[in-house]
């Protein structure tokens, strides 16, 4: 029983899941052939790849008896998972950028230091890194701060 409670096994048995569920999902989209492929044939192969290599994991670590799974660490996936979710409702009301630091204040506290200066350094570096690339590079039409850019 132990072998099946170690994080290759769980990470292996986790591919095989996903890969299920994008089969399920995908079900309905037409395949295709090779030559011409449908809109159903890149997920649908991407789902048999994960699920393969979900497999060779699973029987690898039946065979090798990885190192068994600790428990989970709740604070910083508690903290990240909050962030994404004020990401998420601030992108459209306040812009971007405001949108961006509330991210990074947040999720920064899941971690095991604190540094008040990184913090704010991430944040410069990430705030002109996704302006460049998404406003400039990409031209999206996002705001980086509502109402002035």
């Amino acid at each position: 029983m132990n072998r099946f409670l170690t994080k290759d096994f769980l990470s292996g048995a986790m591919f095989i899941a996903f890969g299920l569920l994008a089969l399920y999902y995908g079900q309905n989209l037409a395949i295709g052939t090779t030559v011409r492929m449908g809109p159903g044939y890149v997920p649908r192969m991407l789902a048999l790849i994960m699920m393969g290599l979900g497999a060779v994991i699973c029987l690898v670590a039946l065979v090798s008896g990885a190192e068994p799974v600790e428990k989970p660490k709740w604070k910083p996936i508690t903290l990240v998972t909050i962030g994404i979710i004020c990401f998420a409702l601030l992108f459209e009301r306040a812009g971007l950028l405001p949108a961006l630091v509330v991210l990074i204040a947040i999720s920064s506290l899941g971690g095991e230091e604190f540094k008040l200066t990184e913090v704010i350094a991430n944040m410069v570096v990430l705030a002109i890194v996704c302006t460049v690339v998404f406003k400039i590079g990409l031209g999206m039409n996002i705001s980086i701060v509502r109402g002035v850019w």
